[in-house]
């Protein structure tokens, strides 16, 4: 079982180069959260399984912190996710940046990390 949360868009201030800590950038993120809601599914109530605008909260706050790495990003988020749901028993990140500053043509660039509690 699993909760999605796909292309949320965030604009953020993550990037080695002083350029991206100053203008910022869209950033977009797709979360996969292993979890077992069948007693939600069961009972139609949100104590059987976790909030989608709390998981949307927690990792609000976490993009609001600039990091140079996507990859540090990542890891902080899946940190908070971990510690304010412990129904998560695995997730998938994928966290990517719209048209990085790097001399290529592309739709964006990131990073994909799979975590296990």
């Amino acid at each position: 079982m699993y909760i999605e949360l796909k292309g949320l868009q965030f604009y953020a201030f993550h990037g080695v180069l002083p350029q991206e800590k100053e203008v910022g950038s869209y950033f977009y993120l797709d979360l996969k959260l292993k979890t077992d809601f069948s007693k939600a599914a069961q009972t139609d109530c949100l104590e059987g399984t976790i909030s989608y605008a709390d998981i949307f909260e927690a990792t609000k706050e976490e993009m609001k912190t600039p990091s140079q790495l996507l990859e540090n990003v990542c890891e902080r988020i899946a940190q908070r996710l971990f510690e304010d749901f412990h129904r998560i028993e695995e997730m998938d990140i994928k966290l990517v940046k719209e048209n990085p500053p790097m001399g290529a043509c592309g739709k964006s660039i990131g990073v994909s990390v799979h975590y296990t509690r």
